[in-house]
């Protein structure tokens, strides 16, 4: 499966999360998912393979096209999933739930609630909660958060968060909405209200995520990241 070449699980396959009391269909849907068709190619290289193990990366060049497999057999197959077809499901009372509710697949571990790792999406959806703070609450978590936004608008960061960009917030580093975001929620009426365009991922793990080398210093990190959160006011009125 695609996020599972994204991110190593370290544990069991990636699989759709149990949906309890959710019932039978809700979140990524099992019809959803589509695997190859039969067809192969038939033409020359050059070519580079580029393989990920033990830490890795390796590459291979070769002299033919690696879609020239005319049969195969197996217990495995890569699928293709499409974001649009997630059914989100949230609140329509109060609170802002938890992110599991975004959850697409998962890989569990023997710990129930502590996976592996997830892969969570953040798609358009409808915000109606009452008397509720609606983007993601300040907190840190047990969980390693690694998160990127593939289009659009998020809204715990509207200017601070681009498409193509990505955020490491790591085993109980604290985070939360910039100023921007905290301000905006906290004024505007609510009334429902309709994220449209936008599309978030996150891979959520009970293991630290290492930046590699090119991460930290290839030109492209966010220096001033922290300061998003400068200028926050101290609200606490006892």
């Amino acid at each position: 499966m695609a996020p599972r070449s994204a991110c190593p699980t370290w544990g069991r396959a990636f699989r759709l999360p149990d949906l309890g009391p959710i019932g039978s269909n809700g979140l990524a849907n099992a019809r959803d998912f589509q695997a190859p068709v039969a067809a192969f190619e038939d033409i020359g290289g050059p070519y580079e393979i580029v393989k990920k193990y033990g830490g890795t990366l390796w590459r291979a060049p070769q002299q033919h096209t690696p879609f020239n497999v005319v049969a195969w057999h197996g217990s495995l197959a890569p699928l293709k999933y499409d974001t649009a077809n997630f059914m989100t499901l949230g609140s329509i009372s109060f609170d802002h739930p938890d992110p599991s509710i975004f959850t697409v697949l998962t890989s569990p571990s023997d710990t129930p609630g502590w996976a592996n790792c997830d892969f969570v999406i953040f798609p358009p959806r409808w915000l109606v909660a009452e008397d509720t703070f609606r983007p993601p609450w300040y907190h840190r978590n047990v969980m390693s958060e690694f998160m990127g936004l593939v289009y659009g608008q998020y809204d715990a960061k509207p200017e601070g968060f681009k498409p193509g960009g990505a955020s490491l917030h790591n085993c109980m580093v604290p985070h939360g909405p910039d100023e921007e975001a905290f301000d905006k929620a906290s004024s505007t009426p609510l009334a429902p209200h309709k994220l449209d365009d936008t599309l978030a991922f996150m891979f959520e793990s009970r293991w630290r995520f290492r930046p590699t080398e090119f991460a930290l210093k290839g030109g492209a990190l966010d220096q001033t990241y922290a300061a998003c959160w400068a200028g926050l006011a101290d609200h606490f009125k006892p």
